[in-house]
């Protein structure tokens, strides 16, 4: 029985997961600033540059889990690895929108491909009775480039300009590579796990265990969109744009503080003792940023929400990947993955509507009260997921 988490494979699935996503975030805040400014395009033209990444990334993952079901992890891995890093050296040569949008939507096929495969590989090599422990461990990769992603994308803009991002995204991409080449998997993975020929297409696409967990994800992930698009220009408009440069720092130092503690308590009491509690402290942080007025309030509100959506996401992956066979983790991982962007990017078009509307404070007042709706979504879509992973768990163990 496999007892180590921290062993080299999982170090490297980790490590790779963090350059993909460093480079996701590096490129995300530059590349817009980049289209207005030398390529001349237009805001609505700027921001179809998240729109076509994503769009690209969500429609590869169901096809990559499928993949991997053929052709296996490691080749579906490296294969990704190999075209996110094309995309990342194509980068110098587009020179007018068109050309940069068609880049993007091929680099976020690579993206989307990149993360299923990590995200399945990763459910594989923990040992089942950690597995709470390790996925939050595995997401914390993403959310520590979540916050150096941005910083290192903007200063290195400013001070060398875009071609400068464009060689240092592009050597993320290799290290990215590099290390996804050092994954070894155990021989148990090469079995042939082809899918089943009555499958109907949906079946083949998507894992139907893992649509409700995924589902009740894309609603928190709508919440969570109007903190990545407009929590900076929220601060600024109350006087606390120094403050703003700050919060995903604090939000990441709290999450780095609660993980060893939160995912083992996953393992050992079950998904719901971890997961309302989470739920609450999500909301509490939504209000008090609703209300915020001071740069201490503020940076309270990043903790809250730091512990809370920081403890939610790696709980519902591990979830979805849980209520899969494990010859289905690739497809569960891309249907958990795929709904939850869907999430995301519709959050960011109402959120952007609706912020017109009402403005800021009132917005994030609005997404407390929708994070708590959230319990009862999550209790009556997931009660029975939950209770039966801490059985799995203890049998594990």
């Amino acid at each position: 029985m496999k007892t180590k988490l921290w062993t080299k494979d999982f170090i490297n699935v980790s490590g790779s997961s963090f350059f993909l996503f460093l480079t996701f975030y590096a490129l995300l805040v530059t590349l817009p600033i980049y289209a207005l400014q030398s390529l001349h395009g237009r805001e609505s033209e700027a921001g179809l540059i998240v729109t076509v990444f994503l769009i690209s990334a969500i429609i590869s993952r169901p096809l990559t889990g499928q993949w991997i079901q053929r052709f296996g992890k490691r080749p579906v891995l490296i294969t990704s690895l190999l075209i996110f890093g094309a995309a990342c050296a194509f980068y110098f040569i587009p020179n007018s929108m068109t050309g940069l949008l068609v880049l993007r939507f091929f680099h976020g096929i690579g993206f989307g491909m990149a993360t299923t495969a990590t995200g399945t590989i990763v459910a594989d090599i923990i040992p089942d009775f950690r597995r709470g422990e390790g996925m939050g461990y595995y997401a914390m990769s993403m959310n520590l480039a979540m916050v150096i992603g941005p910083f290192l994308g903007l200063t290195i803009f400013r001070q060398w300009g875009i071609h400068m991002v464009f060689t240092i995204s592009t050597c993320c991409a290799l290290f990215a590579l590099i290390m996804g080449l050092f994954i070894h998997l155990p021989k148990i993975e090469q079995l042939k796990n082809k899918p089943a020929v009555k499958d109907a297409q949906l079946q083949s696409l998507f894992e139907i265990s893992a649509i409700r967990i995924s589902l009740t994800a894309a609603l928190f992930g709508l919440v969570y969109a109007s903190i990545l698009s407009f929590v900076s220009i929220y601060a600024k408009e109350i006087g606390l744009a120094a403050a703003a440069s700050y919060f995903f720092v604090i939000y990441a130092f709290v999450l780095l503080l609660s993980r060893p503690f939160t995912g083992r308590w996953f393992d050992i009491y079950g998904a719901n003792r971890i997961i309302y509690p989470a739920i609450v402290c999500f909301a509490c942080g939504m209000f008090l940023l609703s209300a915020a007025k001071t740069a201490p309030s503020f940076l309270t509100a990043a903790a809250l929400i730091g512990l809370g959506w920081g403890t939610l996401f790696p709980s519902f992956q591990t979830l979805a990947i849980q209520a899969a066979p494990p010859a289905r983790r690739g497809l569960a991982t891309a249907t958990f993955l795929s709904i939850f962007d869907l999430g995301i990017g519709i959050g960011s078009f109402i959120v952007g509507l609706t912020v017109v509307k009402v403005g800021f404070s009132s917005l994030y007042f609005y997404c407390s009260i929708l994070v708590l709706l959230g319990i009862g979504v999550y209790y009556a879509l997931n009660k029975k997921a939950a209770v039966a992973s801490i059985k799995e768990t203890k049998q594990s163990a």
